[in-house]
C-alpha cells in the first residue's frame, strides 16, 4: 500500500464513527452526551460543589442505566426509573444549603429520597454486574439494621432507621463517598480519555506497531497479544474491556498460529488484566488509592510501575517459552505492518499520552492532567481532520505547527482556553466538507465514554454503602483484629488469609469495588504488622486483579470464552498459569518493599531485589511450560521451582540457595542441550 493511499485511509477512519448500537440511540444517546459535557464543565471550571457534582453524577448513572437495561424490556418503565433515580442527584443540589444545615436530622422528604436512592442504587448495579457486588453490599447493609441482634462480639449497639439512611444517602461516608467523588472527577475524564482515542483508532495503532515489532520472531502472535494489551491499559482501566476490544483480533490469530484456544484465551485474559497495573490510569483504582491514603499519585504510580513491567516479562516469557515447547513459529515478516510507519501514520494520537505522563510526574492533580490530556487529544483529532483538506505536505507541516502555536498559547491561559481552542475548530469543522462527520465521531466518543463509566461508578457508589456501615458500626477493627493477631504469630498466614479474602470477594465483583471492600477491611491490619502503607494496599488491589483471572469466576475468561470457543475454566487455569508473577510479586514486596520504591533501601537493593524477579520468573516459566532451551524432566521443574521458591524470601540463606540451585540448573540445562545438538549432528 502507497503511503498516500495509507493516509487516506486513516483518515477514512478517522472520520467515519462506528455505527451506534440500536439499545444506545435516540433520546438516550443525547443524555449520554449530556451527562459527558456536565463532568467536562465541572472539572474545569469547578462551578458546582463537590456534594452537588456527586449526586448529580450518581443520578445521570441511574437514569443512563434504567434506561439501557429497562425492567420488563419496557422503555418507557426505566425512562421513569431513571428519572426519579435523577430526581435524587436534582434534591442534592436544590436543597443542599438544607441538608448541611439539618444534617443527622432528617425530614420525611429526605427519608424518602434517601431509601429511594439506596435501592436504586443496588438495582442498578444488580443490573448491570449481576448479583455478587449487591449480596455482598447487601450483607453489611443488613448487619447495619439486624447487628445488634448478633452474638457475643459480632453484635453492635444498634442504629436507628433514619441514622442508616443519614449515613448512607447523605453526607460523604456513603454512597456519596470517596469512591463516587474520584468517580465522579478522575475516573470520568480517563474513561472519556480513552474513549476518544480508541474512537480516533488507537487500538489500530497498538496493534499494528506490535504485530510489527513481534509478529514475525517465535510464537509472535501471542507477544503482539501481550504488548498490545499493555498498551491498552495506558488509556483504557478495564480489564475485560480490554479482552473484548484486542481479543477480537489477537486470540484468533493466535490459533491460527498454532496455540491451543484456552491457551490463547488465558494470553489474553492475563495481558488485558495486567492492564489494570499498567500506569498512567492502572483501571482508576490508581487515583481511589490515592485519596484513600492520602498519597500523591505519583507515588502510586512509581510503587506499581516495576511490578507491572515484571508482570508482562512473565507474560511475554511464558508464551516464549510455550511458542518453543510447541515449535510455534512467528508470521511472514512480509506480512507483519511496519512499526514505525503506523506510529507515523498516528503520531498525533501519542502525544496526548506523553502530556498526559509528562503532567502526573511533573507533580499535576489527576483532574488538572486528565483535562488537559482529554482537551489535548480532542484538539488534535480536529486538527487531524482539518490537517487533511489541504492535500500538499508542506501546508499540512504548516497547519501543525499552527495548531501546536495556537495550543501553546491558550494553555498558557488555563483549560478554558483550550477549551475555546476546541470550539473553534469544531465551528470549523461544521462548515468544511466531510468536517461534520469528525464532529459526529466526537458526540460518539462522548456517548460511548458516559456507557463505559456505567459500570464503575455504580459499582463506586453502591460500595459506598460497605464503607458507611463500616464508618457507623466500627466492623472494621473486628476484622482487622483477627488479621493482626494471626499475625503476631505468623506474617505469612495473615498474608494468606487476606490473599484469600481478596479472591473470594473478587469472584464476580469488579476490581474497583473489590479494592475498596478488601482496603477498608485487610489493608489497616497489614499497616499494623508492619508492611509500608502503599505496599500494604497494593497487595489487597493486587489479587483483587488476579480474581478476574481465577477460577471458577473468572470475569476475564469468561470474556475471552466465546472469542476463543473454549471452557471459561480451562482459559482460567491457563490464565492463572501464565500469570503466575502476579500471585508472587505481592508477597516478595512485602518481603522487599525496595521491589515497589518503598522504604529507605537505595537503588541497589532494588535492582538486585528486580534481578531475583527476573530469576524466579524465568524458573516459574520453566517450571510451568516445562521448557527452556530444551524440554524440562519432571524433576528439573521441581528443582526450578523449588528455586525459585527460595528466591522469593528475602533472607539472605534463602537467596544463597536459589542462586545455587538456579546456577546448577543452568549449567546442566545448557550441557544437556549441548550434548543433545551435537548428538543430532552426528
Amino acid at each position: 500500500m502507497s503511503a498516500a493511499a495509507a493516509q487516506a485511509s486513516a483518515d477514512a477512519q478517522l472520520q467515519t464513527p462506528d455505527a451506534e448500537p440500536p439499545a444506545f440511540a435516540g433520546a438516550l444517546f443525547w443524555v449520554a452526551v449530556a451527562f459527558s459535557a456536565f463532568q467536562i464543565v465541572t472539572a474545569a471550571f469547578s462551578p458546582l460543589s463537590s456534594s452537588v457534582v456527586r449526586g448529580v453524577h450518581v443520578g445521570f448513572l441511574l437514569l443512563v442505566t434504567f434506561v439501557l437495561y429497562p425492567p420488563a424490556r419496557q422503555r418507557w418503565l426505566g425512562w421513569g426509573i431513571g428519572a426519579a433515580g435523577f430526581a435524587t442527584g436534582i434534591y442534592q443540589w436544590v436543597f443542599e444549603a438544607d441538608l448541611v444545615q439539618r444534617a443527622g436530622e432528617l425530614t420525611r422528604s429526605d427519608m424518602v429520597i434517601g431509601v429511594v436512592v439506596i435501592a436504586l442504587v443496588f438495582e442498578a448495579a444488580r443490573r448491570i454486574m449481576g448479583w455478587a457486588l449487591p449480596l455482598v453490599c447487601g450483607t453489611f447493609l443488613a448487619y447495619a439494621v439486624l447487628g445488634q441482634y448478633l452474638p457475643g462480639v459480632l453484635a453492635h449497639r444498634g442504629y436507628g432507621l433514619d441514622q442508616i439512611v443519614g449515613q448512607l444517602s447523605f453526607g460523604t461516608e456513603g454512597i456519596y463517598g470517596t469512591p463516587t467523588y474520584v468517580s465522579s472527577s478522575y475516573i470520568f475524564l480517563f474513561i472519556l480519555f480513552g474513549a476518544f482515542l480508541e474512537r480516533a483508532g488507537m487500538i489500530q495503532l497498538f496493534t499494528d506497531f506490535a504485530l510489527g515489532l513481534f509478529g514475525h520472531t517465535k510464537g509472535g502472535p501471542a507477544k503482539v497479544a501481550v504488548v498490545s494489551s499493555g498498551l491498552m491499559g495506558t488509556i483504557n482501566g478495564s480489564g475485560v474491556a480490554n479482552v473484548v476490544t484486542t481479543g477480537q483480533f489477537t486470540i484468533p490469530l493466535m490459533k491460527r498460529f498454532g496455540y491451543r484456544a484456552e491457551f490463547a484465551g488465558g494470553v489474553e485474559a492475563t495481558a488485558s488484566m495486567g492492564g489494570q497495573i499498567m500506569p498512567p490510569v492502572m483501571g482508576a483504582v490508581a487515583f481511589i488509592m490515592a485519596e484513600t491514603i492520602d498519597v500523591p499519585y505519583l507515588e502510586i504510580c512509581k510503587a506499581a510501575s516495576i511490578p507491572a513491567l515484571l508482570y508482562f516479562f512473565t507474560a511475554f516469557v511464558m508464551v516464549h517459552l510455550e511458542a518453543g515447547r510447541r515449535g510455534l513459529l512467528g508470521m511472514p515478516k512480509e506480512e507483519c505492518p511496519n512499526p514505525w510507519a503506523a506510529v507515523r501514520l498516528r503520531w498525533y494520537l501519542v502525544l496526548p499520552l506523553v502530556v498526559l505522563v509528562w503532567l502526573l510526574f511533573a507533580g499535576y492533580t489527576p483532574l488538572f492532567s486528565g483535562m488537559v490530556g482529554l482537551a489535548l487529544t480532542v484538539v488534535l483529532i480536529f486538527g487531524a481532520a482539518l490537517a487533511t483538506r489541504f492535500g500538499q505536505r508542506p501546508l499540512q507541516i504548516a497547519f501543525w505547527v499552527l495548531i501546536g502555536l495556537a495550543a501553546s498559547a491558550f494553555f498558557r491561559y488555563g483549560i478554558g482556553a483550550i477549551l475555546a481552542l476546541t470550539a473553534v475548530m469544531g465551528v470549523v469543522l461544521w462548515f468544511l466538507r466531510g468536517g461534520r462527520d469528525t464532529l459526529r465521531m466526537a458526540l460518539h466518543a462522548l456517548a460511548e465514554g458516559a456507557r463505559h463509566a456505567l459500570p464503575v461508578g455504580v459499582a463506586c457508589a453502591l460500595v459506598g454503602v460497605i464503607i458507611g456501615v463500616l464508618t457507623l458500626t466500627g466492623a472494621a477493627t473486628l476484622f482487622a483484629g483477627t488479621i493482626i493477631s494471626l499475625g503476631k504469630s505468623s506474617l505469612l498466614l495473615s498474608l494468606v488469609l487476606t490473599m484469600l479474602v481478596c479472591l473470594v470477594l473478587g469472584m464476580g465483583i469488579p476490581t474497583i469495588p473489590n479494592y475498596i471492600i478488601t482496603s477498608s477491611l485487610a489493608a489497616p491490619a497489614l499497616l499494623e504488622l508492619g508492611v509500608p502503607l502503599i505496599v500494604s494496599h497494593m497487595f489487597v488491589f493486587y489479587f483483587g486483579i488476579m480474581a478476574d483471572l481465577t477460577p471458577p469466576v473468572a470475569l476475564a475468561a469468561f470474556a475471552a470464552a466465546p472469542i476463543a470457543r473454549e471452557s471459561p475454566m480451562k482459559i482460567g487455569f491457563q490464565a492463572v498459569r501464565i500469570a503466575i508473577a502476579g500471585f508472587v510479586i505481592p508477597y516478595m514486596a512485602v518481603y522487599a518493599p525496595a521491589l515497589m520504591l518503598q522504604g529507605d533501601a537505595g537503588w541497589m537493593a532494588t535492582l538486585y531485589i528486580v534481578f531475583k524477579a527476573v530469576l524466579a520468573v524465568l524458573l516459574w516459566g520453566g517450571a510451568a511450560i516445562g521448557y527452556w532451551l530444551a524440554p524440562l524432566a519432571w524433576w528439573e521443574r521441581a528443582w526450578a521451582l523449588v528455586a525459585a521458591c527460595f528466591l522469593v524470601a528475602a533472607l539472605p540463606v534463602t537467596d544463597d540457595i536459589g542462586f545455587a540451585m538456579t546456577a546448577l540448573l543452568a549449567l546442566w540445562h545448557g550441557v544437556r542441550v549441548r550434548r543433545g545438538g551435537a548428538r543430532a549432528a552426528a
